[in-house]
């Protein structure tokens, strides 16, 4: 006999996992836009590789973080939340 709880997901995780992927979009977006205003004003000034490698992890912080956001919205969508 299969416990109810143990074969349903977690919707609250979904949540986490939206509001994870929403924040990192954000923050790579606003870094990004700052980034193409000021040239000097950058977050990841650790990186080798000036402003195309800052410009690029700004980038792929927005893809990521909308790609994250995008399969927890549709995953806590079929989970019937």
């Amino acid at each position: 006999m299969v416990n109810r709880n143990q074969t349903e997901e977690n919707p609250m995780k979904y949540g986490f996992y939206q509001a994870l992927g929403m924040a990192l979009l954000v923050i790579g977006a606003q870094g990004a836009i700052r980034q193409l205003v000021d040239h000097d004003a950058r977050l990841p000034g650790w990186l080798p590789g000036g402003f195309a490698a800052s410009i690029t992890v700004y980038v792929l912080a927005v893809v990521i973080g909308a790609v994250i956001a995008g399969r927890a919205h549709n995953a806590r969508r079929a989970a019937g939340d």
